[in-house]
C-alpha cells in the first residue's frame, strides 16, 4: 500500500501520524508547496519576533525519520489523474498512490475591489513567506491597514504592534470576531487594542484603494467615505480552498471547496480531504481533526467525525484569554441566555432545549472544563439544581457500586 498526503499543515502532518500509528509497514509520501512545517495560528509569534522558524514547527524535529515518511518539499500539486491514481507536480513528475489525502489548505483571497489586486504594497497573512516580507517592508514603512477582524487579522494586528508600527484595523461586520464572540466579549478586545493605538473602523467596508502612478496604495476610501492613508495594506479577510489542481479530475467540489462526507472521503472511494480545503472548517482543532479521521479510513479503520462543536476557538490577545463555543449569538428566542459578568471575566452560555449550543469564556478559563463536562455528558442544564455557573467538579464525582463516576440530576 502507497499512501499519499498532500499538505504539511495541520491536517497532512496529523494524517501522516496516524497512518503510521495504525499501518507500521506500508510506504508513505507526503508532498507539500511548503519546505517547512510551521503553525500558521501563531505566524505573528514569528512577525513580532517572539519565536524564531524552528519555533513554529509543530511536528517532532525528527518527523521524517520517526514516521518513516517520504517528504517532497517546495513542490506544488498542479493536476490529478484519479484513473490512473496518479498525482502531478509543477515540475511534471508523476507520483502513485493507492490512498490519497489532500489536505492542500487555502489561499488568501484578494476581493474585486478597484486597484486592490494591481498594487505592489497589498499581501496576505497565510504563508511564512507573508510574514518574510511584512517583517522586511515594517523597517521602512509605519501605517499598516489591516482588512479583516476575524483571528487571523487579531494574529497580524498583534504581531505588526510588536514591530512598533502604527495599525489600521478594517471590519465589515459591526465589531471584531463575529464569529466567535458578541458585542460585549469583543469590546473588551476592541478597547484593548484602542488603547494601544490601533483605529478601528467596523461596519465599514473598503470601496477603492488609491493607486499612485508607481502602482503604490497610498490610501484606502471606505464604503462611508472615509479616506485613511496607508504605506501597507494587509488581507486577512477571506480565504479561497487550493482545490485548482483537481479542474478537470472529476473530483467534486463546491464553491467552498473540495466536498467529503463524515469519514473524509471525497467522491473517488480513494480520494479522502481533510482541513481547510473544504473551505468550511476554518480553525485548527478541526483540521487535525478531520486528517486524524481521513487517515484512520484511508488505513482501514473506520471512523466518523462526531464532534458536538466544529466552531470551537481559544484565543488569547493582548493578555486576555477567551473561550469560544457554537452559536454565541442566538437569531431568536427560542435560545436561553445565561450571562455572568464581573470585574475580571465574562460567561455566557446559550442553549436550547435544555442543550448547550455555544459558550464565551473571557477573562477566567478555569470554568471550561466544567463546561465540557455538561456538553459530553450530555447534561439537560434545565435540571441543574443550582445555577448553572455555579456547578462544580463536586456534581460529577458521584460512585456506584461499581466504583465509577456518574452524574446525579
Amino acid at each position: 500500500m502507497r499512501y499519499v498526503v498532500i499538505g504539511a499543515s495541520a491536517a497532512g502532518i496529523n494524517g501522516v501520524r496516524e497512518l503510521r500509528k495504525l499501518d507500521k509497514e506500508s510506504e508513505i509520501i507526503l508532498i507539500s508547496k511548503d519546505k517547512e512545517i510551521y503553525s500558521r495560528c501563531i505566524l505573528h509569534h514569528y512577525l513580532g519576533g517572539e519565536r524564531t522558524v524552528p519555533e513554529l514547527n509543530f511536528a517532532e524535529h525528527n518527523f521524517e525519520e520517526l514516521y518513516n515518511v517520504q517528504w517532497i518539499k517546495g513542490k506544488a500539486c498542479t493536476g490529478l489523474k484519479p484513473e490512473e491514481k496518479k498525482v502531478i507536480l509543477e515540475d511534471g513528475e508523476e507520483v502513485k498512490y493507492d490512498k490519497l489525502l489532500i489536505a492542500t489548505g487555502s489561499h488568501t483571497f484578494v476581493p474585486p475591489i478597484k486597484n486592490l489586486k494591481e498594487a505592489k504594497n497589498v499581501i496576505g497573512f497565510r504563508n511564512i513567506e507573508d510574514i518574510e516580507t511584512l517583517k522586511e517592508v515594517a523597517k521602512t514603512h509605519k501605517n499598516f491597514l489591516v482588512m479583516g477582524g476575524g483571528l487571523v487579522g487579531l494574529d497580524c494586528t498583534s504581531g505588526l504592534l510588536e514591530l512598533g508600527v502604527n495599525v489600521t484595523l478594517v471590519e465589515m461586520a459591526k465589531w471584531m470576531l463575529v464569529r466567535q464572540l458578541d458585542p460585549r466579549a469583543a469590546k473588551t478586545y476592541q478597547d484593548a487594542f484602542e488603547a494601544k493605538g490601533v483605529k478601528q473602523y467596523y461596519g465599514d467596508g473598503i470601496a477603492e484603494a488609491v493607486m499612485n502612478g508607481e502602482g503604490v496604495i497610498t490610501s484606502v476610501i471606505l464604503s462611508s467615505g472615509t479616506e485613511i492613508p496607508c504605506d501597507y495594506v494587509v488581507i486577512t479577510a477571506g480565504v479561497r480552498s487550493n482545490v485548482e489542481f483537481l479542474e478537470g479530475s472529476g473530483i467534486e467540489t463546491s464553491k467552498f471547496g473540495l466536498i467529503y462526507d463524515e469519514t473524509g472521503k471525497t467522491s473517488d472511494e480513494n480520494i479522502y480531504g481533510a482541513g481547510d480545503v473544504s473551505g468550511t472548517s476554518p480553525i485548527w482543532p478541526v483540521a487535525v481533526k478531520e486528517g486524524i479521521i481521513a487517515a484512520s479510513n484511508m488505513a482501514g479503520v473506520p471512523r466518523k467525525m462526531t464532534d458536538f462543536f466544529a466552531s470551537k476557538s481559544t484565543m488569547n490577545f493582548l493578555g486576555i484569554p477567551s473561550m469560544s463555543l457554537g452559536n454565541v449569538n442566538p437569531e431568536d428566542d427560542s435560545y436561553c441566555v445565561e450571562i455572568r459578568d464581573t470585574k475580571d471575566s465574562y460567561k455566557k452560555i446559550v442553549h436550547q432545549n435544555g442543550k448547550i449550543v455555544g459558550a464565551i469564556l473571557q477573562g477566567d478559563l478555569a470554568y471550561g472544563g466544567i463546561l465540557q463536562q455538561l456538553i459530553a455528558r450530555k447534561i439537560d442544564v434545565t435540571k441543574v439544581k443550582k445555577p448553572i455557573f455555579d456547578v462544580d467538579y463536586s456534581d460529577f464525582f458521584h460512585i456506584n457500586e461499581n466504583f465509577e463516576f456518574y452524574y446525579e440530576d
